[in-house]
């Protein structure tokens, strides 16, 4: 029984770590201006996407991993030049609508320049699984979680300890302060995008030898990612990442106890019920003003 419950638990926290790396793409995006980038999902599909295909060019893995987070960054910094910003000021609702319309034109890309097969990636450290206390334990879930709290933890730093990170939160507390002390907040939302479509981009690097990767993956894990997100508070770093990893946890237990088929309703599910009784999320209202 034991076993079976940290079989489990260590693929829910596998996968929760990347939805929270969604979720945190979701977050930094969400300070900067107020938008729910509902292409996010599409940064992780991008990235799996184009690291599967360098690979199959054959570029080495660690040179195709780079290229791909570099050209999915790209992406997002696009995305932001030529759909958000020459929307300017406009309300929150288009401004969503516009990112929906970004996530259909990455994901047409992708279809029709990389195609609709299936990619995997080959582990990075091998397929041995490590046996711990009966349950098994594959290498590249390490890989996951260790990447992920590294990035976390280099988050941290950079928006406590950087000029551009302090800005960031800056614009996040308040925007208009923000502007009349002289930062740039055009420039911050560009940097926010740049850094959730290079997180973004990680995830879907990260879990790509577990899980695979196509063109349609994205749409699933950019909705998951933003449950993640309002679970823990939107906007909230921490909720982020708590959100993410409770989130893939519940998902795996649903899968183990009661069934596979509703392992994917359990997020809409949850979110339902946090809406109901907790609408500013875990964290609250007061964490969602920290990016």
């Amino acid at each position: 029984m034991l076993a079976q419950f940290l079989q489990f638990l260590f693929s829910g926290i596998t996968i929760g770590a990347t939805y929270a790396l969604a979720a945190l793409g979701f977050s930094i995006i969400y300070n900067a201006s107020g938008v729910i980038n509902f292409a996010q999902g599409e940064f992780l599909m991008l990235g799996g996407m184009a690291t599967a295909t360098l690979v199959g060019l054959g570029i080495p893995l660690p040179l195709a991993v780079v290229m791909a987070v570099l050209i999915t960054a790209l992406a997002a910094m696009l995305i932001e030049k030529f759909a958000i910003e020459p929307a300017g000021r406009a309300d929150v609702v288009p401004l969503i609508i516009i990112t929906i319309g970004a996530s259909l034109v990455v994901r047409g890309l992708v279809q029709v320049f990389l195609g609709k097969s299936t990619h995997g990636l080959p582990a990075f450290s091998g397929d041995t699984p490590l046996a711990i206390a009966g349950a098994t334990l594959l290498p590249q879930s390490l890989w996951v979680v260790g990447v992920a709290a590294t990035l976390v933890a280099a988050l941290g730093w950079y928006f406590g300890h950087t000029r551009h990170g302090k800005a960031m939160l800056a614009t996040a507390h308040n925007k208009l302060a923000a502007e009349l002390v002289g930062i740039h907040t055009r420039s911050v939302l560009l940097l926010a995008f740049v850094l959730s479509g290079a997180l973004g981009a990680a995830g879907g690097i990260l879990v790509a030898p577990i899980t695979y990767t196509s063109y349609d993956m994205g749409i699933m894990l950019g909705l998951k990612g933003f449950v993640a997100a309002t679970l823990g508070g939107l906007g909230s770093g921490m909720g982020a990442v708590a959100g993410g990893l409770l989130l893939g946890v519940l998902e795996a237990l649903t899968a183990g106890y009661i069934s596979s088929a509703y392992k994917d309703a359990m997020p809409f599910v949850l979110i339902l019920l946090v809406l109901f009784f907790m609408p500013n999320g875990l964290f609250g209202a007061r964490a969602s003003d920290r990016v």
